[in-house]
């Protein structure tokens, strides 16, 4: 904790320092300003999610609309930029950051005490020490290696508001400790299906910093 919070009070210094060097960089704004429009309109029609979605505009935010956790406890502002180009969606992340260490600050001075596990062996894995050192911990994390957690029978769609925008599990159980349906909703391959929309009137080179401003990880794109 205490950790975080040094990191968290050198962390605004630094981030002025980084805007001052690329915000007034002719050719960095010149370059991204702009490019790879996307309206409002056909970021909804496409699915778009996270910043870049907002980045057209468009205050969509899971932690706020439909929050989870403690995100109904925390005060932070939804950033939208209503241009929808490069410059827009590589803005709203700047202003993220910001927002984010307000959450991180709000977190620290509420943060409770006591133990952070719970204690529930048939869901829980036990911890890591306690696997090598004690049977019963042994016994029970083979268990959930192996057979699983024995939800019970039923359906779920539950999503965060990850990085890269909605990240959502829709699972199936028949109460077996596999799921017998899952899909995932990947935020990264939402996002690209906004790509050629996006490039539409842009030249070849444009392309690498409208991808850039999508963010994509290319892991959670073939989900």
């Amino acid at each position: 904790m205490k950790k975080i919070r040094e990191w968290a009070d050198q962390f605004p210094a630094e981030l002025k320092y980084f805007e001052k060097l690329v915000h007034r960089n002719r050719i960095f704004v010149d370059r991204i300003a702009g490019i790879g429009v996307l309206s409002a309109e056909r970021a909804i029609q496409l699915g778009l999610t996270g910043p870049t979605l907002r980045g057209s505009g468009v205050p969509r935010d899971l932690r706020r609309d439909n929050p989870y956790l403690i995100y109904d406890k925390l005060d932070f502002d939804v950033i939208t930029f209503p241009e929808g180009d490069v410059w827009a969606r590589y803005m709203v992340r700047v202003q993220e950051m910001k927002e984010s260490l307000k959450i991180v600050y709000q977190i620290l001075d509420k943060m409770p005490k006591g133990e952070i596990r719970l204690v529930e062996p048939k869901k829980v894995l036990p911890k890591k020490q306690a696997v090598y050192t004690k049977m019963e911990e042994l016994i029970n994390d083979f268990m959930l290696i192996n057979f699983g957690a024995m939800p019970p029978i039923g359906e779920t769609y539950t999503a965060i508001e990850a990085p890269k925008g909605e990240l959502g599990f829709f699972i199936v159980s028949d109460g077996t400790g596999y799921p017998w349906k899952l899909k995932i909703r990947s935020p990264s391959a939402t996002n690209l299906q906004g790509l050629s929309a996006m490039a539409e009137g842009s030249f070849i080179a444009d392309i690498v910093a409208i991808i850039g401003s999508i963010d994509p990880v290319m892991g959670d794109a073939d989900k």
